[in-house]
């Protein structure tokens, strides 16, 4: 639910204080579930985990080899008679003995006294016998608990779980996870002239392909997104969708188109009829028609019409809302400093998103290279980019070799 509200501000806002205003006014949602560990991946975690078993449960080799004791090795090579064998899942029925070698594997468990492994490329056997090298105590063993130590917490409530950390829960002892539920996000596309991929109505339409984007993003963030359909420029149609999804089953309403300031731009005026509206204009390039609000108790967001806008600005603003609402770490992307290889005017003011890629300069430095249509409706520059350069408010124009920004898209999307 919306905790708390603020007024709307008489000047745009700066990105940054957008960002913090959403996540400051949102809850995590409440519900669990208990999950086997293949549903558990992009799941955010409920409670602190607790390792059930140490990680090696016991001593084991590092490489193939012989195992010795390091007391009967000379400063030169020593011939010494291979005693048995250790594989994997294979303990060793005695203590390894004074004098001789152990032909050993990797992940096989150390025996009583045996205190290094020698690889066996650094061995030469011959007969029933091996010549080995000198070797330093404690050689190719890893040590019992050396990754995990039982009882000791792995992963943290509010990790969104990668595929790493769902192999570290098992190698952990653990066979289902209690994550939180997936908080339900309704998406709506607005405007009349928008029509569902594989429509025919003439040069006028648009095809609704924001919520095929958006639906996947949602998705990213570890929501459910619920697909509710295109509204009509109808100021009744809108507040009768939106107050109905409201009262559904729905943690979030997301919509696109309508929260600008023209004639036909109704979904400003309908939220503000069902709840309340907090602020709408950002200081941003894309995507300066952008609201924040709530329907009865559910949070909204109105993202901007263009394709383009509409995609950054989820990215930027609403990912981290929904991040909080799913009860997620707060992660901000990575930002990384990077060289520019392209001239763009730009004034100070406001905060700008460029889509671009990288590359390797000729002296072995990292550059950034722009999509060269900054148009908001050119979806083609998402697609051939990997990133967002993003483009500070104190900065002004960009020259080659000027410092700026590196978002990758892996980034914001997750």
């Amino acid at each position: 639910m919306v905790g708390g509200s603020f007024a709307p501000a008489k000047d745009p806002l700066s990105a940054d204080d957008a960002i913090a205003a959403l996540v400051k006014a949102v809850a995590p949602v409440d519900g669990t579930e208990t999950l086997p560990l293949f549903d558990c991946y992009g799941r955010v975690l409920a409670d602190d985990l607790v390792a059930l078993r140490t990680v090696p449960p016991a001593a084991n080799s590092a490489v193939d080899g012989y195992g010795v004791r390091t007391a009967d090795l000379s400063a030169d090579e020593t011939c010494l008679p291979v005693g048995g064998r250790i594989a994997a899942g294979h303990p060793f029925d005695r203590a390894i003995r004074a004098g001789e070698a152990l032909r050993i594997f990797t992940g096989a468990p150390i025996p009583d006294g045996m205190d290094a492994v020698i690889p066996q490329e650094n061995a030469s056997a011959e007969g029933e016998s091996v010549w080995l090298p000198s070797a330093p105590v404690g050689s190719n063993i890893r040590p019992a608990g050396e990754d995990i130590a039982a009882g000791s917490v792995i992963l943290k409530a509010g990790k969104t779980l990668l595929p790493h950390d769902v192999g570290y829960a098992a190698s952990a002892g653990h066979p289902v996870l209690t994550v939180r539920r997936r908080p339900r996000v309704a998406l709506f596309a607005t405007g009349d002239e928008v029509c569902e991929p594989g429509c025919d109505t003439g040069p006028a339409s648009t095809v609704n392909s924001n919520m095929y984007t958006l639906f996947g993003l949602v998705r990213s963030v570890g929501c459910d997104p619920h697909y509710l359909g295109i509204l009509p420029d109808d100021p009744d149609a809108l507040k009768t969708a939106l107050d109905q999804a409201a009262h559904s089953n729905i943690d979030a309403i997301l919509t696109t188109g309508g929260v600008s300031i023209g004639e036909e731009d109704h979904v400003k005026a309908a939220v503000e009829a069902l709840g309340s509206l907090h602020f709408w204009r950002i200081a941003i390039k894309p995507g300066r028609p952008l609201a924040f609000g709530r329907i009865h108790k559910a949070p909204f967001i109105g993202l901007p019409g263009n394709p383009v806008a509409a995609a950054v600005t989820f990215m930027i603003f609403a990912r981290p809302l929904l991040q909080r609402l799913a009860g997620a770490d707060d992660r901000p992307p990575q930002r990384i400093p990077i060289l520019a290889d392209f001239t763009y005017k730009k004034k100070p003011g406001r905060r700008e998103w460029l889509r671009g890629t990288v590359a390797i300069d000729s002296q072995g430095r990292l550059t950034a290279h722009r999509f060269p249509n900054e148009g908001s409706g050119i979806l083609t520059s998402l697609v051939v980019s990997t990133g967002l350069i993003e483009l500070s408010e104190d900065q002004g124009p960009v020259a080659p070799g000027d410092t700026v920004t590196y978002i990758p898209f892996s980034e914001l999307q997750g």
